[in-house]
């Protein structure tokens, strides 16, 4: 069900960023994850959430806050599907971008709630490498 406060939030562009994944910082992600060191400079694909997640620039709560909805109310990552063009390369400044992409009201056992989905790019030059189309439950108290 749409909601018509919400309805043109379709299409909001997030405020772009930057972020260069490191070789210490995939070094450090490879050990966590007991991946194998990284092959000719390649960034582990995990960085494709990782990347846009930290380079967009907005943070979540005000993510959030386009949607009318505070943070401390709890916000749930609900699923992420990441895509890959190219490899991800250590050392590169990507430029991260992205848009809202709508805002659905439903409701279930526990209540009213939003699902908010947007989706992240992670750019190199006018090439696309990777992106993340995320959402977000939004818990909607008292209603």
């Amino acid at each position: 069900m749409s909601i018509p406060e919400l309805e043109h939030l379709a299409g909001t562009s997030l405020p772009a960023g930057t972020f260069t994944i490191s070789a210490l910082e995939d070094d450090q992600l490879r050990e966590v994850l007991h991946a194998g060191p990284s092959q000719s400079g390649v960034a582990h694909e995990l960085w494709a959430y990782i990347a846009t997640q930290r380079g967009i620039g907005i943070s979540v709560a005000d993510l959030c806050s386009i949607a009318q909805f505070d943070i401390a109310d709890g916000p749930m990552l609900g699923s992420t599907e990441l895509e890959y063009s190219s490899a991800m390369r250590i050392g590169t400044r990507y430029r991260v971008e992205g848009e809202v992409l709508g805002v659905e009201r439903k409701h279930g056992r526990s209540g009213t709630f939003d699902v908010m989905r947007y989706r992240e790019r992670l750019l190199s030059g006018d090439d696309l490498v990777a992106s993340a189309t995320s959402t977000f439950i939004l818990p909607r108290r008292g209603d």
